[in-house]
C-alpha cells in the first residue's frame, strides 16, 4: 500500500510539474522586471539605497529597450498589471481545475509523510542498533585481545607441560625393555639412555619440590635398579672372563667399549656399584699382567745368550726400525729352534711388550672409565704398578752383576727411542717409568765405563807376560769397543758419554806407550806404537769412510736433487700456491738436516775428520738453495 501512495505522489507531483511549466510560458511574454531587493513595505529602508536601486534597474536591458524606444512608463506598468490580473486569473482556473489532483497530492504528501516518518524512526531504530552493535563490536575486540593473550600463555605453558608430562611418563616400552631385554641389544642401549635422562629429570625436579615428581619416583627408581642389576653382571661377566687361560682379554675390552655408557649410567646413578667394578677390573687386570711379564720374563732368560763385552757385530741391529718395534720373541719358539738372544733383545721383546700393551691399556682406561690427566695415571699405575716394579726389580738384580757395557748402552737407547714412540702416541702413562729404567742404566753403564778405566789405568805392563810387537789385546778390545759405543751413541748423543771415551782414549794411549817402554829396542818399540795406533784407528776408519762418503756424496749430487725436486713440484700440482709452500717446507727441512749433520761432526769424536774441510758452508748452501725457489 505504501508503495501505491509513494506512486500516487510521484504522478501528482509529475502534473504539477506540467502546470508550472505553463506558467512559465505565460510569464515569459511579459519580461521581469528586476527592482532588486526593494521593499517598499517596509517603513525601515532608506532613502539613500533607492538611487542604488534605480540605478541598478536603469542598467536593466527592459528598461533600456523601454527608454530608447520612447515608451510611457505608466502606460506600461498598466498594461503589465492588466497582463498580471489576467495570469492570475488564469492560475486560479487551473489550480480550482486541479484542484482535486492537488487535494489528492496533498493526501499523497501526507501519507509520504507517514510513511517517511515511519522510515525515520526505523531508520533511528537502526541507528541505535548500529550504535549498539559497534559498542558490542567493540566488546568483542576487548574480548579478542584477552582471549589472544590467554592463548598465547595457554600455549606456553602447554609448551612446557607438555615437555614436562613427556619427561614424567615412563612408556611401557621402556619397562618391558629395561626388565625382559638382554643389555646387549641396542634397543636395550637406548632405553637405558631414556631412563637416565628421566631419572636426571626427577633430581631436578625433585629440587624444584615439584609434587608430580612423587608420581614416577618409585617406578624409575625400581627400573634403576633393574638395570644396575643387570650392567653389573654383564661387566663382571666380561671382567671374569679376563681370567680364563689363554684368553686374548683385548676382545672383552673392545666388547666393553661398545657398551661404555653402562659405567657412565652406573657412575651417574649408583657409585658403590662403579666403584666395585672399577676395583674389580683393577684387581683382575693388575694379577693378568704381572701373571704374563712374569712368566713372560722367566721364559725370555731361558733363551739369553752370552755375548763378548767389547764387540758389537749385529748387536746393534735391534735399534733398527725394523728390530725396534718388531713382534716379541715367542720364548717356547725359540727354544724349540734353540735359539739364543742377547740381552739387550730379551730387553727389547720385554718392553716392546709392556709399550703395546701400557698404551692400550692408558687408551683403554680413558675410554672406558672416562679419566684423565692424574686420575687416569693413578688408575693406570694402580692396574700396571706391580708389574712395572717387577720389571725394575728384575731390570735391578741384572744389572748388579751385569759388566757387559754394550749391552747396557744398547738398553738406554731402546728405552730412549721407546719414549719417542710414547711422546708421539700422547701416551704419557710410562714416562715416569722410562725415567726409572734410565736412572738404573745410566748409572751401571758410567761405572762399568769407569771400572774399565781404572783398569787400564792401573794395568802393569810387566805383569802381562811375554812383549810382543802385534797390536795388544787390550788395544784392539778398545778399538772395537768405542767404535761400538760411538756408532750406538750417534742417534741420541751424550756429552757424558763422549767425555768417558775421551778418559779412556787418554789410558789406552798412555798404557801403549808404558808397553812400548817395556821393548829394549827402540825399533821395536815403533813397530809395537804403529801396530797399535793402527788398530785403533783401522776401527775408526770405518766410520770415517761412512761419514766421508756422505759428506761427499752430498757435494756431488744435492744441486741436482733440488732442480729435480723442483721440477716435480712444478709438473705434479697444478695449484701453484701449494706448490710453492710444498719446496719450501722441503727446503727449509734440507737446511735443518744439514747444519744439524754440521754440529754431529763438530764433536770430539770426529774433530779430527779430514773431510771436514770439504762440508758446505751453511750460508753458502742458503744461498745456493734460495736459487732453486719457485717463480711461481
Amino acid at each position: 500500500m505504501a508503495d501505491a501512495q509513494i506512486t500516487g505522489a510521484v504522478h501528482s507531483i509529475k502534473s504539477m510539474n506540467s502546470l508550472t511549466t505553463a506558467m512559465t510560458t505565460d510569464f515569459d511574454v511579459v519580461p521581469p522586471l528586476n527592482l532588486g531587493d526593494l521593499d517598499l513595505t517596509t517603513d525601515d529602508f532608506i532613502l539613500d539605497e533607492v538611487d542604488i536601486h534605480i540605478q541598478a534597474n536603469l542598467e536593466d536591458d527592459l528598461v533600456k529597450e523601454a527608454l530608447e524606444m520612447g515608451v510611457d512608463l505608466r502606460q506600461y506598468s498598466k498594461q503589465v498589471e492588466k497582463e498580471l490580473q489576467r495570469i492570475e486569473q488564469v492560475s486560479i482556473k487551473d489550480y480550482i481545475k486541479e484542484s482535486e489532483n492537488i487535494a489528492s497530492l496533498h493526501n499523497q504528501i501526507t501519507a509520504c509523510d507517514s510513511i517517511l516518518e515511519r522510515m525515520e524512526g526505523m531508520l533511528s531504530t537502526f541507528q541505535s542498533d548500529l550504535s549498539s552493535i559497534s559498542s558490542e563490536i567493540q566488546t568483542l575486540q576487548q574480548q579478542s585481545v584477552s582471549m589472544n593473550m590467554r592463548l598465547k600463555n595457554r600455549q606456553a605453558v602447554r609448551s612446557q607441560l607438555s615437555q614436562l608430562v613427556d619427561e614424567l611418563v615412563v612408556p611401557n616400552t621402556m619397562i618391558t625393555v629395561i626388565l625382559d631385554s638382554p643389555v646387549t641389544e641396542q634397543e636395550f642401549l637406548e632405553q637405558l639412555h631414556e631412563l637416565n635422562n628421566k631419572i636426571n629429570f626427577a633430581k631436578e625436579l625433585s629440587f624444584r619440590e615439584t609434587l608430580a615428581c612423587s608420581d614416577i619416583q618409585d617406578i624409575v627408581d625400581r627400573l634403576k635398579i633393574k638395570a644396575v642389576t643387570k650392567i653389573r653382571e654383564f661387566i663382571l661377566q666380561k671382567i671374569y672372563s679376563f681370567r680364563k687361560p689363554m684368553t686374548n682379554y683385548q676382545i672383552p675390552q673392545n666388547t666393553l667399549l661398545k657398551y661404555r655408557f653402562f659405567y657412565q649410567f652406573l657412575l651417574a646413578n649408583e657409585r658403590m656399584v662403579a666403584k666395585e667394578i672399577r676395583d674389580e677390573y683393577v684387581d683382575t687386570m693388575s694379577k693378568i699382567y704381572f701373571s704374563y711379564f712374569k712368566s713372560y720374563s722367566g721364559r725370555l732368560l731361558k733363551v739369553q745368550s752370552r755375548n763378548t763385552i767389547f764387540t758389537l757385530g749385529q748387536r746393534g741391529a735391534v735399534l733398527s726400525p725394523a728390530e725396534l718395534e718388531g713382534p716379541i720373541l715367542i720364548p717356547h719358539a725359540a727354544q724349540r729352534g734353540e735359539s739364543r738372544y742377547p740381552y739387550e733383545t730379551l730387553f727389547r721383546s720385554q718392553h716392546y711388550g709392556l709399550l703395546d700393551n701400557g698404551c692400550r691399556e692408558f687408551l683403554f682406561l680413558s675410554d672406558f672409565f672416562m679419566v684423565a690427566g692424574n686420575s687416569g695415571l693413578d688408575l693406570f699405575n694402580s692396574i700396571m704398578g706391580k708389574t712395572l716394579g717387577m720389571f725394575l726389580k728384575n731390570l735391578s738384580t741384572y744389572l748388579s752383576d751385569c759388566y757387559d757395557s754394550i749391552a747396557v748402552f744398547l738398553c738406554i737407547h731402546v728405552i730412549l727411542r721407546f719414549r719417542a714412540i710414547t711422546v708421539k702416541r700422547n701416551i704419557p702413562a710410562l714416562d715416569k717409568y722410562w725415567e726409572a729404567v734410565l736412572e738404573l742404566l745410566w748409572p751401571r753403564f758410567e761405572l762399568i765405563l769407569g771400572m774399565n778405566i781404572q783398569s787400564i789405568r792401573n794395568t802393569d805392563p810387566q805383569k802381562l807376560g811375554v812383549l810382543d810387537t802385534r797390536p795388544h789385546y787390550i788395544t784392539r778390545r778398545y778399538a772395537e769397543f768405542s767404535s761400538a759405543i760411538v756408532s750406538i751413541n750417534q742417534t741420541f748423543p751424550n756429552e757424558r758419554t763422549n767425555a768417558l771415551l775421551g778418559q779412556l782414549q787418554i789410558e789406552v794411549e798412555n798404557f801403549v806407550l808404558k808397553m812400548a817402554a817395556e821393548f829394549p829396542s827402540r825399533r821395536d818399540q815403533l813397530i809395537f806404537l804403529i801396530n797399535n795406533y793402527d788398530m785403533m784407528l783401522s776401527e775408526r776408519a770405518a766410520d770415517d769412510t761412512r761419514i766421508t762418503l756422505l759428506v761427499r756424496g752430498f757435494s756431488s749430487t744435492w744441486k741436482q736433487s733440488v732442480e729435480a725436486l723442483s721440477q716435480d713440484v712444478m709438473r705434479s700440482f697444478t695449484n701453484f700456491k701449494n706448490g710453492t709452500s710444498i719446496i719450501q717446507g722441503a727446503l727449509t727441512q734440507l737446511i735443518q738436516y744439514y747444519h744439524g749433520f754440521h754440529k754431529v761432526l763438530s764433536q770430539p769424536t770426529f774433530r779430527s775428520l779430514t773431510v771436514r774441510s770439504e762440508l758446505i758452508n751453511l750460508h753458502h748452501l742458503m744461498v745456493e738453495v734460495k736459487k732453486h725457489k719457485p717463480n711461481f
